[in-house]
């Protein structure tokens, strides 16, 4: 793209606000107009890879500080230098961030958010994490550690030692008869060096070297004689641990080189992961969207805006070109927004080529161009003495030279400057060129000839933006097939000219053109109302869906809590009955009692009056009454819905009408109208987005699981089920020893959004399944 485009368009601005959201120096000095790509591949993998960053942002905010140019250290390293410690810790920073990004990827894996693109980028890496253990072992942020080596260790003890000696030497002159000579009763130090402050008047009297005075002249510091050998002992000491330093720095810093390869591609990966998260970051500020691009078709941009204009401000617009649609001619009334149209067209894509979310809805579709050129603004030179019209002459004619059907022409006001007659003349026939040539044109104009060009050529549409005479200015809306037009009687009317004048002038312009107006004011009425109906529509029909949706969700939640109060009457009812049935064994025994003493009581009369309690236990039938509403072929293998049971199965046998089924851990036989064959679940597409809600399955197996990764994933199951609104779900234990059943239970009885949880029956996997129901 050549740099008149990038700067007409204002894309450096785009660009400059991009790098604002990169971490590294690198990465922003990476970010300028070759970014923007002309390969098809290159730019689907860029726009592929943000939309994953995108999708990560929108789950948790992804930290990428820390990403720094390491590859200058890595060639110091590999030609024998020895790297400092801030160049270490620069190094370190980079593996840390790796291998934290790693833990991102792979915590997205654990929570079903398909990413196709980035992880690789990390994964891929060779694992060095080792030498981030080393640099952390030997390096502080300033220093090399004590413990970096034994040598270095002892030798700082000892400087730790002999510099306790000295203050304790020096406290004992600053307290002692020297005192008074003294201007103040503290120990500094000069020239790596332990003076006092002495009194320039004592300072014969008083046994030292001088290393500094004072800047009112009334102070020297002196280096007492009774500890210049002592110091001498710390400075010899400093040299052995400065040359310790530098063998541990050097040691380091070859292991550095040893890995040198691997570290750049490290740097590489980073500095890509940062480029491509900027990208999302802007895109999520500027609220963009993931664009279609393609090497052929139109341009498709719902609800497009200008992405330097503050988001109160700007006007969005639906910008649509089929692929049939060569040009597009704008009319309309000076600042109504036909400029910052074309500019937007522009941006959207060059931002779309360099991978940038567009700013424009969901949907937004456009072809690849080759090279995109512009013709823009004022271009008035004083320097070469070129007028206006000029200028733009100059320019259109080296578009009029390099343009072919790959390419997106941008004109603004075409042709103005000379005489009109004479300049719509030039437009048409510039315009006509480029079309024969099978370029992309966007052309804004104020001649009327251009809007009647338009109805001659089956490739080229008229468009406008609104004015409202009303109030006297533009509305900034733009209106798709439909041209400008002059507005100039009714606004002299309502600025209060002469009527009189006004009728002339309509009587001049001929009644020909007044009837064209009238046309496009009709054209122009009935193109708002149409728009006003369709988004009254569309708000009309998502407050339909969101009604539809409450409804569903009270019914199932009506159905549930009616199915749950039958439940509890039952379980009620069972247990008045139980205790009536104990209290009756207790009769019975006492009866027995006395008839072992004599009574005259008959035995079948005890029976039937056991029995007769026992019958009116009742016991809950798990069967549904539901059937399949139409016969299916069914056949042994297909998965399969028992409706009787509500739950999920294999066939393994069909014979006659009815078929055995394989329920989880049971096997029944059923008929042949209680299963319903169930739809082949279809392959998971490689598109970024978080796995719907219907995915989640309605159980969760743990058997063999280890008890902490077990409590994990049932967490985790957990909180899916409540984005999947399940208002009951199944953990499979198993029986086992009973401890990971305990470990279950004693979890749901915490977890805030269980609200109860039971053993399963029978037909559910008995001691080793849980039921739990979600609030």
């Amino acid at each position: 793209m050549n740099q008149r485009t990038i700067n007409t368009l204002e894309f450096d601005k785009i660009l400059a606000q991009l790098s604002a959201f990169a971490e590294s120096g690198k990465t922003r000095k990476m970010i300028d107009h070759d970014i923007v790509s002309t390969d098809l591949d290159e730019i689907l993998q860029m726009i592929n890879e943000v939309d994953d960053a995108s999708t990560m942002l929108r789950y948790k905010a992804v930290e990428l500080g820390g990403i720094t140019d390491i590859k200058q250290h890595v060639r110091r390293a590999e030609i024998g230098s020895m790297l400092g410690v801030q160049e270490l810790n620069e190094i370190r920073s980079m593996l840390n961030r790796k291998h934290m990004l790693g833990g991102v990827f792979n915590d997205f894996e654990d929570d079903e958010v398909a990413l196709g693109y980035l992880p690789i980028y990390i994964n891929g890496l060779p694992d060095i994490h080792f030498l981030y253990r080393r640099i952390t072992e030997t390096v502080d942020d300033s220093q090399v550690l004590d413990h970096a080596s034994e040598d270095l260790l002892r030798i700082r003890r000892r400087i730790r030692s002999e510099e306790g000696k000295i203050r304790d030497r020096l406290n004992d002159i600053i307290r002692g008869s020297n005192q008074k000579k003294l201007s103040d009763s503290i120990i500094t130090m000069r020239n790596n060096r332990y003076v006092v402050p002495v009194k320039v008047e004592h300072q014969g009297e008083f046994s030292g070297i001088v290393h500094d005075i004072s800047s009112s002249g009334q102070t020297v510091y002196m280096e007492p004689m009774a500890v210049v050998q002592m110091t001498n002992q710390i400075q010899r000491l400093r040299d052995e641990e400065q040359t310790e330093v530098e063998r541990i720095l050097y040691q380091l810093s070859a292991e550095v080189a040893e890995v040198g390869s691997e570290l750049s591609m490290t740097d590489d990966a980073l500095h890509h992961m940062d480029m491509v998260f900027s990208k999302a970051k802007y895109g999520a500020r500027i609220r963009g969207s993931k664009p279609e691009v393609a090497r052929t078709g139109g341009i498709h941009l719902p609800a497009a805006f200008h992405p330097l204009i503050p988001e109160d401000e700007v006007v969005k617009n639906d910008i649509m070109m089929d692929a049939e649609t060569r040009a597009v001619i704008i009319t309309g009334p000076n600042t109504g927004g036909k400029t910052v149209t074309i500019k937007t067209i522009g941006l959207s894509v060059l931002m779309a080529q360099s991978g940038i979310p567009v700013p424009a809805r969901d949907g937004s579709r456009l072809r690849l161009f080759e090279k995109v050129y512009s013709d823009i603004g004022d271009e008035q030179s004083i320097e070469q003495s070129l007028s206006t019209f000029s200028s733009h002459m100059t320019n259109i004619t080296g578009i009029l030279d390099e343009a072919d059907e790959n390419s997106l022409v941008l004109l603004d006001e075409l042709g103005a400057g000379t005489d009109p007659e004479e300049g719509a003349a030039l437009a048409i026939s510039i315009l006509e060129y480029l079309l024969a040539k099978r370029s992309t044109i966007v052309a804004t104009t104020h001649y009327p000839q251009l809007k009647s060009f338009s109805y001659t050529r089956e490739d080229t549409l008229n468009a406008s933006v609104e004015f409202d005479v009303e109030t006297l200015s533009p509305t900034y809306r733009l209106l798709m097939g439909i041209p400008g037009k002059s507005n100039a009687f009714e606004i002299s009317n309502k600025l209060g000219l002469n009527g009189d004048v006004i009728e002339r002038a309509r009587n001049l312009s001929g009644r020909d053109n007044e009837d064209v107006n009238e046309m496009i004011t009709a054209l122009e009425r009935h193109t708002r109302k149409a728009q006003d109906n369709e988004q009254e529509t569309q708000r009309l029909l998502k407050d339909a869906e969101k009604l539809h949706s409450s409804l569903d969700t009270q019914v199932a939640d009506y159905e549930a809590y009616k199915e749950k109060l039958r439940k509890e009457a039952r379980v009620d009812a069972n247990r008045i009955i139980k205790e009536a049935e104990t209290r009756a064994d207790e009769v019975i025994r006492t009866l027995e009692d006395m008839k072992k003493l004599g009574a005259d009581i008959q035995e079948h009369e005890l029976i039937n009056q056991k029995k007769a309690l026992t019958d009116s236990y009742y016991q809950e039938d798990i069967r549904k009454k539901e059937r399949a509403t139409k016969k299916e072929k069914i056949s042994a293998g297909d998965e399969v819905d028992v409706l009787s049971y509500g739950q999920k199965g294999e066939v393994l046998e069909v014979k006659d009408d009815s078929v055995t089924v394989q329920m989880g851990i049971i096997k029944m036989k059923v008929g042949m109208d209680e299963v319903k064959k169930r739809k082949k679940e279809q392959p998971k597409r490689t598109v970024s987005r978080r796995i719907n809600k219907t995915s989640v399955k309605r159980e969760l197996d743990l058997r063999g699981e280890r008890y902490e990764e077990a409590l994990r994933k049932l967490d985790q199951y957990l909180d899916q089920v409540m984005l999947s609104n399940y208002n009951e779900v199944e953990i499979i234990h198993g029986k086992g020893t009973g401890a990971l059943q305990k470990g279950v239970q004693q979890f749901l009885r915490t977890h805030p959004k269980v609200k109860s949880f039971r053993g399963g029956m029978p037909s559910e996997g008995g001691f080793g399944v849980t039921v739990v129901e979600m609030k």
